[in-house]
């Protein structure tokens, strides 16, 4: 009983534009559309190929989310994908997430789940297996929407390129940066993105995304939660 509406395998460096089935608030910016782009993050307006991180804040014209931005490259190995659901066991399972994370939003119900993964992806030039991110986006229809993103580290493998993770909006009125980012310990056994937390559990980040205030550790999730997971 699942509803799918596409998935498809992004080529190097960014995906086409995919229109989104229910709109996405972005401090204060509604979104029908969305790029996942190769180097581990999103942006909205424009597909981005840029390889190198940029600190936050970058003080730039466009709004993006960087689970985990680096150089990163799928052209001889590893998969970066997107799928929306509208039904079915990914919805049912989204409901159960939000419901046991922000349980003050309950009953959630879920009606909507846009999924992007990057399976497996080396780092640049393809020295081996670096992460495997999972970023979901999950909305119930409601008269008025909140956004949310939950960010989980496993272990990431070390390597010594620069990552950028957190978000960032246009002209960085709001922004923020995981602690680790731009570090010696972003990666490796002491990563503080995996050792490290805002909502008192280890490895995970969550933070409001709706409107003009920063995430923390009271800010959960209506609307839009993200997983990354990194070996």
């Amino acid at each position: 009983n699942e509803s799918i509406s596409y998935t498809v395998l992004v080529s190097h460096f960014n995906s086409p534009l995919i229109t989104l089935e229910q709109g996405f608030v972005y401090f204060g910016r509604t979104y029908h559309q969305v790029y996942v782009n190769q180097n581990g993050h999103l942006t909205f307006e424009i597909p981005w190929g840029r390889y190198i991180p940029l600190k936050f804040p970058m003080n730039g014209p466009e709004d993006i989310i960087a689970p985990f931005w680096t150089d990163l490259d799928n052209r001889q190995k590893g998969r970066v994908t997107y799928i929306q659901h509208t039904s079915g066991s990914v919805l049912q399972q989204a409901t159960t997430d939000i419901n046991e994370y922000f349980p003050y939003f309950n009953p959630f119900v879920a009606t909507w789940v846009f999924v992007a993964t990057w399976d497996g992806v080396p780092y640049y030039p393809n020295k081996g297996d670096v992460c495997h991110i999972l970023i979901l986006t999950i909305q119930n229809r409601r008269s008025v929407f909140s956004s949310f993103f939950l960010v989980k580290y496993e272990l990431i493998q070390i390597c010594v390129v620069c990552y950028q993770a957190g978000f960032d909006t246009i002209k960085s009125t709001q922004y923020f940066s995981i602690p680790g980012s731009f570090s010696a310990y972003a990666t490796g056994p002491n990563s503080s993105f995996c050792l490290g937390s805002n909502v008192n559990r280890k490895g995970r980040w969550a933070f409001r995304i709706d409107q003009e205030q920063s995430g923390g550790k009271n800010m959960w999730s209506e609307s839009v939660i993200f997983f990354l997971k990194c070996k």
